[in-house]
């Protein structure tokens, strides 16, 4: 019998996957810091930035192991006086583990969050206005497939 994936928001208790999960999306042969020590400030931090209201993060669980995670920040925006969206939010960490790949899952995972985005409001009562991110050459082809597309009013300046 083949154990099925299950799409759920993550729960504090989930960190210590997910850092291992963030390990294996950013670790490279050129870290500054031990597998040990990276995976015990992110664990500490990813439990906290779950108990906040601007952190979501949407996990891939197959029976008690996570297989894929992707994070969701809200920014509040300075308030306005007019109908427009006072929230945006910002996709960042999405890692489908490497034996989960080519299966959808990726997709799955991404329409959940884009449907939430839709339907959900900022903490603060205000619709999201829009969703950025920095796609990978890899990613670009999976959210062009979902409507993203070039910013046309955003500068970007690389410290």
């Amino acid at each position: 019998m083949v154990a099925t994936i299950q799409i759920r928001s993550a729960r504090p208790s989930d960190a210590s996957q997910l850092a291992k999960l963030r390990y294996g999306l950013r670790s490279r042969p050129t870290n500054i810091e031990s597998e040990e020590a990276f995976l015990e400030r992110c664990s500490a931090w990813m439990a906290r930035a779950l108990e906040q209201d601007h952190w979501r993060c949407w996990v891939a669980e197959r029976e008690t192991t996570l297989v894929a995670a992707l994070w969701l920040q809200l920014i509040e925006k300075i308030p306005n006086p007019t109908a427009e969206p006072e929230s945006i939010a910002y996709i960042t960490n999405f890692f489908v583990d490497e034996s989960q790949r080519g299966r959808g899952l990726g997709t799955s995972m991404l329409n959940e969050v884009l449907a939430w985005c839709r339907e959900e409001q900022s903490p603060k009562g205000q619709r999201i206005a829009g969703i950025i991110l920095w796609p990978t050459d890899r990613s670009r082809p999976l959210y062009l497939r979902h409507g993203f597309e070039l910013p046309k009013n955003l500068f970007e300046l690389e410290l």
